[in-house]
């Protein structure tokens, strides 16, 4: 294997899930028709992902326990922090720096560790 091609989070609630994704963190619903799942875009359409309805039973399982995403931004990290916090998103500690670059984590409803990376130049 040498390429992830594309990657779905399973979700309790998909509308409310949907909505973080939009409203909270800027992400842009692709718009492909599915009754199961929605797929997004960001970043100028460079990323997709998508949250689905669960496959099987999730009931008393914790979602996101061990999953963590991370996505490249081409903001300034201290801008980003300041609009999730604005909008209510749980943020998992400070800004960080990595091997990488700087980092936010946020947590999704479903518990999803989402972490943003303002890359080393």
């Amino acid at each position: 294997m040498r390429k992830l091609e594309f990657a779905s989070l399973q979700v309790r609630d998909i509308e409310a899930s949907k909505a973080f994704y939009t409203q909270k963190l800027g992400f842009e619903d692709s718009g492909m028709p599915n009754p199961h799942a929605c797929v997004f875009r960001y970043n100028k359409g460079e990323s997709s992902f998508a949250i689905r309805t669960p496959i099987g039973d999730l009931d008393g399982k914790e979602l996101g326990v061990g999953v963590a995403i991370w996505f490249a931004i081409d903001e300034k990290i201290e801008d980003l922090q300041a609009q999730l916090l604005a909008k209510d998103v749980t943020l998992l500690g400070p800004i960080q720096e990595t091997p990488f670059g700087k980092i936010i984590v946020a947590k999704d409803p479903d518990g999803y560790k989402l972490t943003f990376l303002e890359t080393v130049e």
